[in-house]
């Protein structure tokens, strides 16, 4: 067997003779295997075609034979452009999508590791491993407009360097990937698989000088956040293990090893004793019973909520070999969970985050930071955080300054009690009793602000946090403004006579219809990384060179050109619109391949949930396969959207659904009125509260002539008592449902069921717990049926609300096919006998494909 070592030396480039290597690497990194053979056949070409000038110097008596070069010649070209003719996207190509997650610089500002993530062999899961690239590798971007529209795909040339990103690790379940602080080792987790279920990640280490990676512990609920301290001899990490778990994890490695013989072969008096062989059936039955006491007790995509399973932070001796055993320290412990572990500058200490309250929903969000010595010892609180730094992945990430004096993060102020309020900056003091300073007060953008798609990482992603400037008198960060998401140096004011509501200048690093979605700095911050998304682009990684004044980002990878260079993708058109009462609502339409402005096409609208996202330009699959398969995509960001300011984002508090189907209504007759739109076949869409204002739209207008909602609510009052999360402060809704119970009728698309006539498709998770099918399709489902609607139910075992987003492959495209089903079955009128309760012919196994676009 391969060590990983060789196994990767076979891949590597030092495997190829020298002369020959960067060209050989330039192109099989970033060329598809269709172009591939396209581009040896155009080299093998030119050859031909110059030795036959040469030949037809000396020949041209031979004409029959220059007549057969030519047409070989004719041939060959012809065969070419076959090749690089491009084709619409399908659903299926989402398996041949790679993502790339987590990216992390090294110390030296040299390289850059970072988790590939690809779907697996069986179309069931997803494989991570961890690679590196080149920071020098590249070549130069244009900031202005759209990144899709400034660099070619296909035979592009690679990266200035010549040098294509390759494989650290051969792990399928490799994750987290974190430089040591010399640089010379890198930890990350694995998970391996025992009896084809995932077994916990541990810490590993992988030596960069040369050598294999080595797994080096095995706590029982596993490891994560790993943290190198700065003298590189520790990592801390957390785990829920507790002592109870050590205890059996012990008992069993006892066990087992009386079960070994100890010496002979075959010997019955050597063997082991019946007692050490004991059936399974005498061991202590462990109970799969849930015990409920809290309000919060499941968490969507994670399960139930564990009590006995408190996250707590560890350290553990960083090893430089496998054969060095280490055992990790408990650090911390109690009933509450630690987040946001940070080294003090001495690694002294050990900074952290903990809600140190038993039922949170009780008050509004609020966090205490601590420090903890990391010899041991009791925490000690420094201070009260009375912000809301759960809003989304990365809030409350703690970043410390240069100085080591104060931290950075992202939060959101709880007072007044919003539907949605905006996330700001902050910057606090390492001191007792001190108070956050908020750095983006005058500052009416998101900072960290969502914008949504269907092409994040679906594993591995990583969290984003802000960035100091080597002075500390600067703080790097991502903000979102009307669908775009840039890098942005916001000042920090020098704390001791700063107005605590006062902001600083605000300066953009990048700019451009895309969107940052993960960024990471060298230690100095003088070169930015970061991973960039298009409508055209799932995602590459780009550096910045902050240091060198004028210099534009390069790219570092084409991680997707080999299955992107075969397709024929389009930027979507950009439009904007006065809606019913003067506000300018962004809306986006993705056109089929070939639009003609002369043809009447079938309308898709499709809604964003949460209510409090965007959409923007970043990649989104099924936009783009919907209108690879004929259909026009309107997809809106109304009222209750952000990215648009405060007031825009909680204009909707107390009134959703409301003004913002105004809003849709408009949108969908703003396109309309230019003329390619068939207003007799449209149909709507949207997941979540995407679902939510599908159910709504159709109870309000019979103008669709299809509808599909996903993962969805149908009443308000029953998804407040089925949800993940609580809704006991007034932010959606003033009271609850039993002390106001007409609000939450008036508000429930179900409580309008009488006036839907249009046929309707419903989605559903079987595992999704943040709106559980019971309060929402499952009551539309029942009631349309009753009325004899036309309605289907499509539910997928084991998914949760994520389905669309990091869903098992074969489940994702199965999704798409049903919906788009839905939509060629009622607008285009392809038979679909699977959508009808009496099939007149057999029923295929998956949804037939088969509409073609209007002629």
């Amino acid at each position: 067997m391969l060590s990983e070592a060789k196994y990767l030396r076979l891949f590597s480039p030092d495997s190829v003779p020298s002369e020959k290597k960067s060209r050989i690497e330039s192109l099989a990194s970033r060329t598809s295997p269709a172009a591939l053979q396209l581009r040896f056949a155009q080299n093998e070409l030119s050859w031909f075609s110059r030795h036959l000038i040469i030949r037809h110097s000396f020949m041209l008596r031979h004409s029959l034979v220059i007549r057969h070069s030519c047409f070989v010649i004719v041939f060959a070209l012809g065969m070419g452009n076959a090749l690089a003719e491009k084709r619409p996207i399908t659903e299926k190509d989402l398996w041949d999508f790679v993502w790339i997650g987590d990216p992390q610089v090294s110390p030296d500002g040299s390289r850059v590791a970072f988790v590939r993530v690809t779907v697996n062999e069986k179309k069931e899961g997803y494989n991570t491993s961890i690679w590196s690239v080149n920071l020098e590798s590249g070549r130069p971007r244009p900031e202005s407009g759209s990144a899709s529209k400034a660099e070619p795909r296909e035979g592009a040339p690679a990266p200035s360097a010549g040098e294509p990103p390759r494989q650290l690790t051969k792990g399928d379940h490799d994750t987290t990937p974190r430089w040591s602080p010399d640089g010379k080792f890198l930890a990350f987790l694995r998970s391996t698989e025992k009896d084809g279920k995932p077994e916990p990640p541990q810490l590993a280490i992988l030596p960069m000088a040369g050598g294999d990676s080595f797994v080096f512990t095995d706590s029982p609920k596993g490891a994560g956040n790993p943290v190198w301290a700065p003298d590189g001899k520790s990592i801390a990490f957390t785990s829920e293990t507790n002592a109870e778990d050590l205890a059996k994890q012990e008992k069993k490695k006892s066990e087992e090893k009386s079960k070994k013989p100890v010496a002979g072969n075959g010997d019955p008096s050597l063997r082991s004793t019946p007692a050490a062989t004991a059936s399974p059936a005498t061991d202590e039955h462990e109970s799969d019973v849930h015990v409920i006491t809290r309000a919060v007790y499941r968490q969507d995509n994670e399960g139930y909520i564990d009590p006995k399973h408190p996250t707590h932070i560890w350290i553990v001796t960083a090893p430089h070999g496998a054969e060095e055993k280490v055992k990790p320290r408990q650090l911390t412990t109690g009933r509450f969970d630690e987040d946001d572990a940070i080294w003090s500058k001495d690694g002294s200490q050990i900074y952290f985050t903990s809600s140190r309250i038993d039922e949170p929903y009780y008050e509004l969000p609020r966090t205490d930071l601590y420090s903890v010595a990391s010899a041991g010892g009791k925490p000690v609180k420094i201070t009260t955080i009375d912000l809301n730094t759960q809003f989304g992945p990365g809030g409350g990430a703690l970043a410390l300054s240069p100085d080591g004096r104060q931290v950075a993060f992202v939060a959101a102020t709880n007072q007044p009690i919003n539907s949605y309020t905006e996330p700001d900056l902050w910057v606090l003091d390492l001191s007792p009793n001190a108070k956050p300073r908020n750095l983006t007060a005058d500052f009416d953008f998101d900072i960290d602000g969502f914008i949504i798609g269907d092409s994040a990482p679906p594993r591995a992603g990583g969290l984003n946090k802000p960035i100091w400037t080597a002075d500390g008198k600067g703080l790097i960060e991502v903000y979102s403004k009307e669908g775009r998401r840039n890098l942005a140096l916001f000042d920090v004011p020098v704390a001791g006579g700063a107005d605590p509501g006062a902001s600083g200048a605000v300066h953009d690093l990048t700019s451009g219809n895309h969107g940052v979605m993960t960024f990471r700095a060298t230690p100095d911050g003088s070169k930015l990384v970061y991973v960039i998304s298009t409508p055209t682009r799932v995602n590459d990684l780009f550096v910045l060179d902050r240091a060198t004044s004028g210099t534009s980002p390069k790219q570092l990878t084409n991680i997707n050109d080999e299955l992107f260079s075969k397709l024929n993708l389009t930027d979507p058109e950009e439009i904007w619109y006065n809606s019913f009462d003067g506000k300018r609502i962004q809306i986006w339409v993705q056109k089929p391949p070939g639009f003609d402005p002369h043809k009447k096409y079938p309308l898709i609208l499709n809604i964003h949930g949460g209510p409090h996202v965007a959409y923007g330009f970043i990649f989104d699959h099924e936009f783009q396969w919907m209108a690879a398969k004929g259909y026009a995509v309107l997809y809106p960001n109304p009222r209750g959207s952000i990215s648009y300011g405060q007031e825009f984002g909680n204009v909707i508090q107390y009134h959703y659904p409301g003004d913002d189907y105004k809003d849709l209504m408009t949108g969908v007759d703003e396109v309309i009125k230019r003329g390619y739109v068939d207003d007799k076949k449209l149909g709507v869409t949207g997941g979540s509260g995407g679902g939510l204002l599908t159910n709504w739209v159709v109870g309000q207008t019979g103008r669709f002539a299809a509808a599909v909602s996903q993962r969805d609510i149908a009443s308000w009052e029953n998804w407040w008592y089925t949800g993940d999360f609580t809704l006991f402060q007034p932010n959606w809704f003033r009271a609850p449902p039993f002390e106001d119970p007409d609000d939450y009728r008036a508000r429930s698309p179900i409580s309008y069921i009488t006036n839907v006539k249009t046929p309707m498709m419903f989605i559903l998770g079987e595992a999704d717990y943040r709106t559980p099918p019971g309060a929402g399709g499952e009551q539309m489902f029942r009631a349309l049926k009753f009325r004899k609607i036309p309605t289907v139910m499509v539910r997928f075992p084991n998914e949760s609300h994520e389905l669309s987003r990091s869903g098992q492959p074969w489940h994702r495209v199965e999704r798409l096919q049903h919906i788009v089903g839905w939509f060629d079955y009622w607008l285009m009128g392809v038979a679909k006998p699977e959508y009808e309760v009496a099939p007149e012919e057999e029923v295929p196994a998956k949804p037939k494909q088969g509409a073609k676009p209007p002629k």
